[in-house]
């Protein structure tokens, strides 16, 4: 079995959705948290830079492990090829809700 698995993370920071590239994801030690580590950019080419990308290699420069809060992730891909990391704006309907919500509402008296 290869060792050469590539994750793609999306989640939401700052009404901003995130989509990186990493080698290990999975529970952290931090309840509620989830723990993100080797994050893979794109080789910079002399011809073409990607400013979305710069930016978010410029933000995660130093970092070894990132620690995302449950309720900010939408998805986690087991991906065959690394792609391009990029920062979306979130179109404003996205709701989150943050877990656990109370599912009963207590009768009034």
């Amino acid at each position: 079995m290869s060792n050469n698995k590539i994750y793609r993370i999306q989640f939401i920071n700052q009404n901003k959705v995130y989509e990186v590239y990493a080698k290990s994801v999975g529970p952290s030690g931090i309840m509620g948290f989830i723990e993100i580590g080797e994050l893979v950019f794109g080789e910079k080419s002399a011809l073409l830079v990607d400013p979305g990308e710069e930016s978010l290699k410029t933000e995660f420069a130093g970092v070894s492990r990132s620690y995302v809060p449950m309720h900010c992730v939408i998805r986690i891909d087991e991906v065959q090829q690394q792609g391009r990391a990029k920062i979306m704006q979130s179109d404003g309907e996205q709701k989150i809700r943050h877990f656990p919500a109370p599912l009963i509402v207590p009768p009034q008296t």
